[in-house]
């Protein structure tokens, strides 16, 4: 026996309304068509359901019995519309993968806004770097990658790609350095300086951007944590790289932010799966994302 769901859901009608001609109606069908699925029914259950009358209808125990189980299909089918309806309307669990600087004020307030656009949008969300980022969303384990790439990395892999923009580079030095003055400084005037490295990634455009200029950066200390690199920059005296992005977060009192003479930087954007951006609640927060950048650049 396999039942037809369609047609339980019009003999519950012809049901709760109490005779065909009331189903029909309910329903916006002929008398005759709401007739003929009901017989098909009966035959598909192998006995009758309703006793006609001239009064209106009457369940047999076989109807009763099938009228509580199509009251549940009902019920199932009001739930599930009311969920993708409201997740037609943005509401949805995302799950966003970043790096820590972006962590700390952009992707917080980039889905505070996304909140406000959506109530029930629900935000989930995993600290880490670019080719872990990417690699999550790959295996399906985050909706949206915030990245970052430089000039000489990039992310060639099978993923949409939204850029935001670039988050410039900064030196950072002691006050008591002789270049602490706030104008531009040529990389190579830090040729003989102590420098904190950052991630494997940041670290490797610092050694880049010293080959170009002539010198092999001495790494004297490693951090990711754009606070440690200033507490180290402060306390030994060394010199750092750090974006622009962390640096609106904090920046130090006993440190100076100085723009490099030969401007750089690293192009922040947004990686997913192809077709993710059809998914209201991933749509809701690519926005947010890209409308919070316009904001913050403007």
């Amino acid at each position: 026996m396999q039942l037809d769901p369609r047609r339980i859901l019009i003999f519950r009608t012809v049901a709760r309304e109490g005779s065909v001609s009331g189903g029909a109606r309910a329903l916006g069908w002929t008398q005759p068509a709401v007739s003929q699925h009901i017989r098909l029914l009966e035959e598909e259950v192998g006995q009758a359901l309703l006793l006609r009358s001239s009064t209106g209808v009457t369940l047999t125990e076989a109807g009763e019995r099938l009228l509580r189980h199509a009251d549940g299909i009902a019920g199932l089918l009001g739930s599930a519309e009311a969920e993708l309806a409201s997740l037609a309307e943005g509401a949805g669990s995302v799950t966003i993968a970043a790096f820590p600087s972006a962590l700390a004020d952009f992707v917080p307030r980039a889905i505070a806004a996304a909140g406000l656009a959506v109530p029930k949008l629900r935000a989930r969300v995993i600290e880490l770097e670019p080719p872990e980022a990417i690699e999550a969303v790959l295996a399906g384990d985050a909706d949206i990658a915030v990245v970052f790439e430089y000039d000489e990395f990039h992310d060639e892999v099978q993923l949409a790609r939204v850029e935001l923009g670039v988050d410039a580079s900064r030196l950072v030095l002691p006050t008591g350095h002789p270049l602490a003055t706030g104008d531009a400084v040529a990389l190579e005037a830090l040729a003989g300086d102590d420098w904190v490295g950052g991630c494997p990634r940041c670290r490797a455009h610092l050694e880049t951007l010293a080959a170009n200029a002539g010198f092999m950066p001495t790494i004297q200390f490693e951090t990711d944590d754009f606070v440690a690199a200033q507490a180290f920059v402060s306390a030994t005296g060394s010199v750092t790289l750090l974006p622009e992005m962390a640096l609106r977060v904090l920046t130090r009192d006993d440190v100076v932010v100085a723009p490099l003479a030969r401007s750089t930087g690293r192009t922040v954007s947004l990686r997913y799966r192809s077709g993710a951006e059809r998914v209201p609640a991933v749509s809701t927060v690519l926005d947010a994302m890209r409308s919070l950048w316009t904001e913050s650049t403007d």
